[in-house]
């Protein structure tokens, strides 16, 4: 029997309207749109409610709490995780991963958000540069990282493990190796389309990778940042190679203006095609030792 495949969608990010207006903004819409997903395949689901740039470094809690709270009154087991603020230079790992720690206090989402580096984001493929982005990286140290994952430690949170390059993967899988990496940890690999970081979303950045992470046993996803995961070839390759796949509108971009259920669909048809099928929630869980 073909082991299923963990679909995450990530279902606004930073997407404004004005380039899609599908993107749920609202909890209300947030919650509509995850159930829809779910309904559809998705075992794991990523929101933002705030900007990704933010000064403070402060994401306020309660909206994840308005957005989540209907989508695990009918799927309480459902894995769902919160972002973190980019460009808050210099303030502390606390206060910018405060509202993770409340959630998973709280007993809620099952994955909390390690993102293991540091990276300049905010150049696309036309030379733009998001000006709240231009002044320095996304930044987090190595104490930061020691941080996030012995915090998902204390709470019993599976790490979802942000890689935007390969120096991501080489700290994440050198603490692995050391005993600091939680159980419940699904590694992210998340490759540059129009969004100009890391490696392009190609067979040979895939094996790159790969090379690296397969000695470690753990299971990991692809993404295209700026780009179409299904349509660039990326998420065949990765099912191929028993990786597992994140599709939605804050990854999205492209020449059309798709919904997160029509994101989803498509991944759901490629598994058809290839003779697999989307793992439920409780697999899901059972993949990631939760």
């Amino acid at each position: 029997m073909t082991s299923p495949v963990i679909l995450e969608v990530a279902v606004n990010g930073a997407t404004p309207r004005s380039v899609n207006p599908h993107v749920p903004l609202t909890p209300a819409e947030v919650a509509d749109e995850m159930l829809a997903c779910v309904a559809r395949g998705a075992s794991i689901a990523h929101d933002h409610h705030e900007a990704m740039f933010v000064p403070s470094g402060v994401h306020p809690v309660e909206p994840y709490l308005e957005a989540w709270s209907p989508v695990l009154a009918q799927h309480p087991d459902l894995l769902l995780y919160a972002t973190m603020a980019a460009g808050a230079r210099g303030i502390p790992i606390e206060t910018r991963w405060a509202h993770h720690e409340e959630l998973a206090r709280r007993g809620l989402g099952g994955l909390s958000l390690v993102d293991p580096g540091s990276v300049n984001l905010g150049l696309t493929s036309d030379g733009a540069i998001a000006a709240a982005a231009a002044p320095g990286p996304y930044q987090n140290s190595l104490a930061d990282t020691e941080h996030m994952f012995a915090r998902c430690a204390a709470h019993g949170t599976g790490p979802s493990i942000s890689i935007f390059d390969p120096s991501f993967l080489r700290v994440a899988l050198t603490l692995h190796r050391h005993g600091r990496v939680p159980r419940g940890a699904i590694v992210k690999l998340y490759f540059g389309g129009e969004l100009e970081f890391g490696l392009p979303p190609t067979t040979t950045a895939l094996e790159a990778y790969l090379e690296m992470l397969e000695p470690s046993g753990l299971p990991w996803s692809v993404a295209v940042l700026g780009g179409d995961v299904v349509a660039s070839g990326l998420a065949e390759t990765a099912v191929r190679r028993g990786g597992h796949v994140r599709v939605g509108l804050e990854d999205y971009a492209g020449p059309r203006t798709p919904t997160n259920t029509e994101l989803v669909d498509e991944i759901v048809a490629l598994l058809a095609d290839l003779g697999r099928r989307p793992a439920t929630i409780a697999e899901t869980r059972g993949i990631l030792g939760l």
